[in-house]
């Protein structure tokens, strides 16, 4: 057995008080107010670069059928209020005419804030790792547009599958005589596309945003944690928002953005303590080969 797997197994055989290490540090670098930074960019963020991402598109995709798509993704972050997004997107691509290149510039900025904040974010999470690591301040600037391009590249793979699920759809497959029609194959194929894209995503997170190379298989497990712990929690907002919240009452006519924001926040929330998670379990790792060297050296 390597060392690392030992490292592993040894901290994780006391789970409880592990995650109480993760909370610590989470609250030690100040988790929440991170989380609020994150979800207040990401607000400013999501807007503009969905109506670039749509810009870019429309020249090779119908229109409506990427607002489609946009909105069952959109379900995935904004639970419940993916169609109002989508129709700002959609309003801000009919006056594209008007933008012009300061306004075409303007957008690409703010597009980027939310994946700065997001390193800025990780940086404070992995503090350890700055001691060690350095990373080029182009390459902190490229990285929001390259995952613009992604995510540009993802929505026509959706796009794609979802066309082949719509002509699946209506057929019928006969076995033994008895009929199996794919009515549930569009639904249910998407969700699935969406689900596996956003794990793809979080976990593309963890590897590229902290400074320093983590391991694919860590990476893959927060990211496969953090969808699902969000899966959840979204099923939950949605429930609460429509049964007991009383947003709207408090609010007025800025529920809207209250809840949006706040279903945003809760999703980074998350997205950094499977971060505050993967730090501390390299920190534990860390220490106890560091005190296996020292009781070596002393033998």
């Amino acid at each position: 057995m390597t060392d690392t797997k030992r490292y592993s197994r040894k901290i994780l055989r006391h789970p409880g008080k592990f995650m109480w290490r993760v909370l610590k540090g989470f609250k030690r670098n100040q988790g929440l107010l991170l989380s609020g930074g994150v979800a207040y960019n990401s607000l400013l963020s999501i807007i503009p670069m969905l109506a670039l991402i749509l810009i870019g598109l429309s020249q090779f995709i119908e229109q409506e059928k990427l607002l489609e798509i946009i909105i069952k993704e959109l379900e995935l972050i904004v639970p419940g209020h993916a169609e109002k997004i989508a129709a700002e997107v959609g309003a801000l691509f009919r006056y594209r005419q008007f933008v012009g290149i300061i306004g075409i510039g303007v957008m690409l900025f703010f597009s980027s804030m939310a994946f700065s904040m997001l390193e800025s974010a990780m940086s404070v999470i992995f503090y350890h790792r700055i001691k060690t690591h350095r990373r080029h301040f182009l390459i902190s600037a490229i990285i929001p547009y390259i995952y613009m391009i992604l995510m540009g590249v993802g929505i026509v793979i959706i796009t794609v599958i979802a066309g082949v699920l719509d002509a699946i759809e209506g057929e019928t497959l006969t076995i033994f005589g008895k009929s199996f029609g794919f009515a549930w194959a569009s639904g249910i194929g998407l969700y699935l596309v969406g689900l596996l894209g956003l794990i793809l995503m979080l976990t593309s997170l963890y590897l590229v945003m902290p400074f320093g190379q983590i391991t694919i298989s860590h990476a893959l497990l927060g990211g496969t944690t953090a969808a699902i712990l969000w899966e959840i929690t979204r099923h939950v907002l949605v429930w609460y928002f429509a049964k007991l919240s009383l947003v709207s009452v408090i609010y007025g006519s800025f529920a809207t953005v209250v809840v949006i924001l706040l279903s945003i926040e809760i999703a980074s929330i998350i997205l950094l303590l499977g971060a505050q998670v993967i730090a501390e379990f390299e920190r534990a790792t860390e220490q106890l080969a560091a005190a296996d060297k020292e009781r070596s050296e002393n033998d």
